[in-house]
């Protein structure tokens, strides 16, 4: 009998990782990407093509990314099955494999790290609205976004935005409605904390804010932040 198996597993000698990733880009692929090299593991999450998180030890996001492609061979497993709430990478997936190539050159150059390399540029990061990119400064914030009456979210076209959006516009409809029931009115904010997920979800006049947090978060310090960096000095 065969055996029940999930994702990829295997090498395919000659193709780089870099090639692997563009593939999974070409593809709108969604899942993981685990690697392996000298004892070393890595992982590589992505959503519809794009990637949105990445782990190498205790690092994450693009430096974890940087770190991977660094190897020089290993293994890597496909896991479409695998997904991530956590969003910690905000460039496009091109530009982060060209950064990753520049910086590998440069080391091997030997300038890495010297005063005449440049950083990311800001040009290639997704955009988003001001209040979202203030928001996700906060470590307890995966993600978040600004988005108007009809769930649209604003200044920002990734999935991660629109998945984000309509889980904020039917808690809020939902909560208009259960306020309707019980003679309340609108729900002007509200939470919803899961094992798996966390969401916070405020109204004003013309937009609503939705905003992912981590699970193990405690919600109410998270709304003490949320207030002093959007309202500084309260």
């Amino acid at each position: 009998m065969a055996e029940n198996i999930h994702g990829f597993q295997g090498e395919v000698a000659g193709l780089s990782l870099t090639d692997v990733i563009q593939l999974k880009g070409h593809n709108k692929y969604t899942g993981c990407i685990t690697v392996e090299y000298d004892g070393n593991k890595g992982a590589i999450y992505f959503v519809d093509g794009e990637i949105i998180h990445a782990e190498q030890g205790e690092q994450t996001g693009e430096q974890a990314i940087y770190q991977i492609i660094k190897w020089p061979g290993g293994t890597f497993n496909i896991h479409p099955e695998m997904t991530s709430n956590v969003c910690t990478i905000h460039y496009r997936t091109d530009f982060l494999l060209l950064e990753s190539l520049r910086r590998l050159d440069e080391e091997r150059a030997g300038s890495f790290g010297s005063g005449n390399t440049s950083g990311p540029s800001v040009t290639p990061r997704r955009t988003m609205s001001k209040v979202a990119a203030r928001l996700q400064e906060i470590s307890a914030i995966t993600y978040a976004v600004l988005l108007d009456k009809q769930g649209l979210p604003l200044q920002d076209n990734s999935i991660e935005a629109a998945a984000l959006a309509a889980k904020g516009l039917f808690l809020a409809k939902t909560g208009n409605q259960f306020g309707e029931l019980m003679g309340l009115g609108e729900v002007k904010a509200a939470a919803v904390q899961t094992r798996n997920f966390n969401l916070l979800m405020y109204d004003s006049k013309q937009h609503y804010l939705s905003i992912a947090v981590k699970p193990a978060c405690n919600l109410d310090s998270v709304e003490g932040e949320i207030r002093t960096a959007l309202i500084p000095g309260k």
